[in-house]
């Protein structure tokens, strides 16, 4: 019997069948995905394949290829890598100018691995209401950056329910990941869109001005009018995985389209001479923080957990 994987509460996995009966579900002993070392070879939003037991529950046997997914590093100091979701249309990346902080090394992270693995993301500029004049001031720059890149961009506050018209016509009937640092209101908009849904939502620590953790594990939301939200835990660092130095450049759009002006063919863009990308970036025509983001990445070393 096959089915969609639409939660992951560490231990057990429930399963929504063809025939639409949802049944908790373990993996299979000896069931391991083949050359990806993650701590969770099962995703929120894979197929799979599953034999029912006279317990009621059932055991995953088989996963189908997945079109993509979303990745990073495991936050635990082992090499291996968290499938965050799988299988999705598109990616909504919540940030917050404040309340908390959403870094553009973060924020360009994820839109890298985003890249690496061909998922579309959009970014979503949400608690519009509560910045002063410089924060919205510096969030439309950041705004113009991105859109500029190629990636859209949508303000919007979830509390008051403002700006959310575009978003929910985008969503329909679509498979989309909610993604973002804790605290940056994702409940809080998930709950907007889909009233059902009824999820928690957190206070802001005052004393660090970073999100507490109010989702605990991934799960599939099916929208009122078709389609599903994927909702995660809230994500401290990005930590990117799979990527040869020589390819980083590769999932930065607006460093690879310099690149190819580079006098060597093999130039990573540090310290090369002739390089356009440094050129690019000291003309303006690439962002110097786009520019950091990607030499922290250069810079990384792969056996170290991901600090921001």
């Amino acid at each position: 019997m096959d089915g969609l994987v639409i939660k992951n509460t560490g231990s057990w996995y429930q399963v929504r069948t063809d025939d639409g009966r949802d049944i908790e579900c373990k993996i299979k002993g000896n069931f391991r995905l083949k050359g990806i070392r993650s701590t969770n070879p099962i995703a929120v939003g894979d197929r799979v394949s599953i034999i029912e037991n006279n317990e009621g529950t059932a055991l995953i046997t088989e996963i189908e290829d997945r079109r993509n997914y979303i990745i990073r590093r495991s936050s635990n100091l082992s090499k291996q890598s968290h499938i965050i979701a799988a299988n999705v249309d598109m990616c909504f990346l919540i940030v917050t100018i404040n309340h908390p902080v959403t870094s553009t090394v973060f924020i360009d992270r994820f839109l890298a691995s985003a890249e690496a693995y061909q998922v579309p993301v959009s970014l979503l500029f949400n608690k519009t209401d509560i910045y002063t004049e410089d924060e919205i001031e510096y969030m439309d720059a950041l705004i113009g950056m991105y859109e500029y890149i190629g990636y859209p961009c949508i303000k919007i506050s979830a509390l008051h329910k403002e700006g959310l018209h575009s978003l929910q016509d985008r969503i329909k009937g679509k498979v989309t990941l909610f993604s973002g640092h804790s605290g940056v209101g994702k409940s809080t908009l998930i709950n907007s869109l889909i009233p059902h849904a009824a999820l928690k939502t957190g206070a802001i620590s005052g004393y660090h001005g970073k999100g507490m953790h109010t989702t605990t594990f991934s799960e599939m939301i099916e929208l009122p009018e078709g389609g599903f939200i994927i909702d995660t835990p809230g994500i401290k660092g990005f930590g990117t995985v799979s990527m040869e130095k020589n390819e980083i450049f590769h999932f930065f759009p607006d460093i690879f389209k310099f690149s190819k002006d580079c006098r060597f063919n093999n130039c990573i863009h540090i310290n090369e001479p002739g390089c356009a990308v440094r050129d690019a970036v000291e003309n303006h025509y690439i962002s110097e923080s786009r520019y950091k983001s990607y030499l922290s990445m250069m810079e990384e070393d792969i056996d170290e957990k991901y600090r921001k």
